[in-house]
């Protein structure tokens, strides 16, 4: 439409088409694929090798029951007689499939005296952690390398944001618990230590030594504490070993 006086489009008009071109805009830059429920789904062309993503099968809605949305266990104390000396219950979809498309999780997290949930990290999902008994001191680390950190009483919430490190370490002479609940019906837990030092197969001494600047027996003496049955043998893996396989 021409504006026969001035040879201009119409300022109506032209607001019209501003406005449609940063609504087209803004649709785009908020445009995302569905955030993965697992840590990675391979492509295949067979349809009848593939499996289910972002979530379960759907029971049958005619057979489906109230005690589908139940989970009655949340009061059965985890076992906190281990190494850190806590235990996290998550009863997410692979434990309570009525959360199955839900997006949301729980977790009991038991500590004994001065227990630890060791430093770990949700890959998707936000954590809401709430102090029922005791006192902790619990913090979470940024991708820039700063530590948030404090101490948690009794009724105190914090919020550990997702794929961030985290923990809590209870400050008390007597047991403590927590409850914790996540934005994703899988958030899934990596263990920091673990992921390094407990991998299968095992990761290169080559890099762990110049990764942490330390020689072979530092290396081997931790991979001890979080992996026994993995230190007593040689894999026989090596840079040259891997590098003869790969041409």
């Amino acid at each position: 439409m021409v504006n026969t006086k001035g040879g201009n489009i119409p300022k109506l008009a032209m607001t019209t088409f501003c406005m449609a071109v940063f609504a087209m805009m803004f649709y785009v830059a908020n445009a995302s694929d569905p955030t993965p429920l697992q840590d990675f789904c391979v492509g295949v062309n067979d349809p009848n090798s593939a499996v289910v993503v972002n979530g379960r099968l759907c029971k049958n809605p005619n057979d489906v029951t109230i005690n589908d949305f139940l989970y009655k266990r949340f009061n059965v104390p985890g076992d906190t007689n281990n190494a850190q000396g806590a235990n996290a219950t998550l009863v997410d979809i692979n434990l309570f499939l009525g959360v199955n498309t839900q997006g949301v999780a729980m977790a009991r997290v038991d500590f004994a005296p001065y227990g630890l949930n060791t430093p770990h990290l949700h890959p998707r999902g936000s954590e809401i952690f709430a102090v029922v008994e005791g006192t902790m001191y619990a913090g979470f680390v940024t991708s820039g390398y700063k530590l948030y950190d404090t101490i948690l009483k009794k009724g105190d919430v914090i919020v550990f944001p997702q794929g961030l490190i985290h923990f809590q370490l209870n400050l008390g002479r007597t047991e403590a618990l927590a409850y914790a609940s996540f934005g994703s019906q899988n958030p899934g837990r990596v263990n920091v230590a673990d992921s390094v030092f407990a991998t299968t197969p095992r990761i290169l001494n080559d890099v762990l030594t110049k990764g942490f600047q330390v020689d072979e027996v530092v290396i081997e003496q931790l991979r001890s504490q979080f992996s026994p049955e993995n230190i007593s043998f040689n894999t026989g893996r090596s840079i040259l070993k891997l590098l003869s396989q790969t041409f």
